[in-house]
């Protein structure tokens, strides 16, 4: 069975093993990427869309790293 195109965002919550809320301030300030649908207004997230911004944080950690290296422990 393939994997479902939307995900809730309790399931990407579970993916990036953050809390519930913590997605739904992702989705509301436009950090990631999402759509609401449905009479209710539910949130989801396209899988597509979340891979991409897991691929962006890793860039962005890689950034942050290079730019911010370890300092010699030797030196102290």
């Amino acid at each position: 069975m393939p994997e479902p195109r939307f995900l809730l965002l309790s399931d990407v919550a579970a993916e990036l093993n953050v809390s519930d809320s913590q997605v739904y301030h992702m989705v509301r300030s436009g950090e990631l990427p999402a759509i609401k649908i449905g009479g209710r207004g539910q949130w989801r997230v396209e899988r597509s869309k979340l891979e991409k911004y897991i691929e962006e944080r890793y860039a962005e950690t890689a950034e942050w790293v290079r730019d911010n290296p370890l300092a010699d422990r030797e030196a102290e």
